[in-house]
């Protein structure tokens, strides 16, 4: 621990530890990290091994990890108590951790035991710490009905520049709670109000971030403010909630001349759902397709390959199955990919159950823009999945999405959006898809 490998993810060290913390919880090895987390001179070791004890505990219950954070909440250094708070509050203990609140006048380990107990932190709403009084206000308020909504927002007002102190997310926790209940007005508004004060600054852009995250209308409403407050005093909170918001492709349009100007990296260029795709003519097709077995269920550039083919004609019985195989087998990118081209082959009675294996994937972040993209090669044939099309774009929340961050998440919903509107557009145009001749040799 000393040199820091013990705590190095994927490091030999941390594997061999943990290998033989978890083959015995009893053994030396399990013993000395316990021992060294309550008692190593140096305020970085306890830390390292208050880690370390945190990570192990959470596999599998380990009482005696615990009883060495109960110790650990009365030392000397600050980290230390704070993780041996969170060890705490991991522990699923609610009497453990009510007494260890009894117990404790120490504002870091009152915070983090407080925002572990979850709802049940409401009724922390007297206590004589900022941070925990604001924990407790926004669970009170998580759950109130609109008529205490005035009164909660003044407390939570009163306390959020002194629980900052302490809670370091107080703008993100905050935004939570009030886009969870629909508020999207008041945040802006809040974040306004909080951006004006440089004392809470920072907490209105955490605040603005959270928003932007969650709402889709938040980034147009909230980077004029944003990008007014960090030219008069730059801070990396605010800095991370203005590249958040130029995420946005609408507030980019919206405040285009305001943009211009700003030293940021160009969003990132969209890429096609489908790729770049070669240029077959009907033989080089043909003599590729038939290297390939009937049942095939995947083909790269299968768009140029069996368009070619359409384009020349009617696709022969085998050319047909190969293609029914790549629609219908799987419902994945490849049959997004192929099912403009069975509409093509097979003719419009087909076409309700073509639609009918899309429109449930239109809101995967995995492949919905491969299914909206295919959605669009159809044009208006497709009309009737229009309503599912215009509730993926008028929706107020942004889809939920599974990314390594918060921004990662928001582009993806980014990347659906303009691909659900580019899809209306198509569907909307007058130019129908083509249907290929259909002959008695085609598995229509």
């Amino acid at each position: 621990m000393a040199d820091g490998t013990a705590t190095t993810p994927a490091h030999p060290s941390r594997i061999a530890l943990f290998d033989e913390v978890r083959a015995d919880r009893t053994g030396p090895l399990a013993l000395r990290l316990l021992r060294l987390a309550r008692e190593a001179g140096e305020p970085f070791v306890r830390r390292e091994a208050m880690d370390l004890l945190v990570s192990l505990n959470g596999e599998r219950a380990w009482p005696e990890a615990v009883e060495a954070a109960l110790t650990g909440l009365r030392d000397p250094d600050d980290e230390v108590r704070r993780r041996a708070a969170y060890l705490v509050g991991r522990s699923r203990q609610p009497e453990l951790i009510q007494a260890a609140l009894g117990d404790s006048t120490d504002p870091v380990v009152r915070t983090v035991l407080a925002r572990s107990l979850g709802p049940a932190a409401a009724r922390l709403g007297n206590d004589r710490h900022a941070a925990v009084r604001f924990l407790a206000h926004l669970e009170t308020l998580r759950a109130a009905p609109p008529g205490q909504w005035p009164a909660l927002d003044t407390a939570l007002h009163t306390d959020a520049r002194e629980a900052a102190l302490h809670l370091a997310d107080v703008g993100r926790l905050w935004g939570l709670v009030l886009c969870g209940l629909s508020r999207d007005q008041y945040a802006h508004a809040l974040v306004a109000r909080l951006l004006a004060d440089p004392t809470t600054r920072n907490i209105g852009a955490g605040l603005a971030r959270e928003a932007c995250h969650t709402l889709r209308a938040a980034p147009v409403a909230l980077l004029p403010l944003l990008i007014r407050y960090r030219d008069q005093e730059n801070t990396p909170e605010l800095e991370d909630a203005l590249r958040t918001a130029l995420i946005s492709e609408a507030a980019r349009q919206v405040h285009g001349a305001v943009v211009a100007p700003m030293p940021f990296p160009p969003p990132k260029p969209r890429r096609s759902p489908f790729g770049d795709q070669p240029t077959y003519d009907g033989p080089s097709a043909a003599a590729l397709l038939a290297t390939k077995p009937v049942g095939v269920t995947r083909l790269r550039h299968a768009t140029a390959i069996f368009g070619a083919l359409l384009d020349a004609g009617p696709l022969t019985f085998r050319q047909a199955a190969q293609l029914y195989n790549l629609t219908f087998r799987h419902r994945n990118r490849m049959q997004a990919e192929c099912a403009p081209l069975w509409l093509r082959h097979a003719g419009p009675a087909v076409l309700p159950r073509l639609l009918s294996l899309m429109t449930p994937h239109l809101a995967d972040y995995v492949v919905g823009e491969f299914y909206l993209a295919g959605l669009a090669r159809m044009g208006r044939v497709a009309l009737p999945v229009l309503p599912a099309v215009t509730a993926l774009i008028d929706r107020r929340t942004r889809i939920p999405v599974n990314d390594s961050t918060a921004d990662g998440e928001m582009e993806l919903d980014e990347r659906l959006l303009s691909a659900a509107l580019r899809t209306r557009h198509a569907m909307l145009s007058i130019t129908p898809i083509r249907h290929a001749q259909r002959s008695g040799e085609s598995a229509g």
